[in-house]
């Protein structure tokens, strides 16, 4: 996952979401074939999850990528519910997503 990923396609797609939506619901699905995230993607990240920290709702990380797991637990103690899910688990993340929004 490169900074050009986070500025090309995730920004502009969060940033619209939340043109229409007080909160938002994100579902990152980070596959068997996810083997790295490049420094400026990481600071991206933190950057859109920072300016909108009260905004994420729900969001569901769905890898079985280690490291992700144990850095999406570190940040529990933020706003909002997060859940991560194994990647046979893929169709449980979207339909807790979805639920949500019922």
């Amino acid at each position: 996952m490169t900074k050009r990923d986070y500025q090309d396609i995730l920004v502009p797609r969060i940033e619209l979401t939340l043109k229409r939506h007080p909160k938002i619901h994100c579902d990152y699905e980070l596959g068997r074939e996810f083997s790295s995230m490049e420094a400026g993607a990481m600071w991206k990240d933190f950057k859109i999850g920072v300016k909108h920290l009260s905004r994420w709702e729900r969001v569901a990380v769905v890898t079985d990528v280690d490291w992700i797991k144990h850095a999406v637990n570190v940040f529990r103690f933020l706003p909002g519910e997060v859940r991560v899910f194994a990647v046979s688990e893929a169709a449980a993340a979207r339909e807790w997503i979805t639920a949500a929004h019922a």
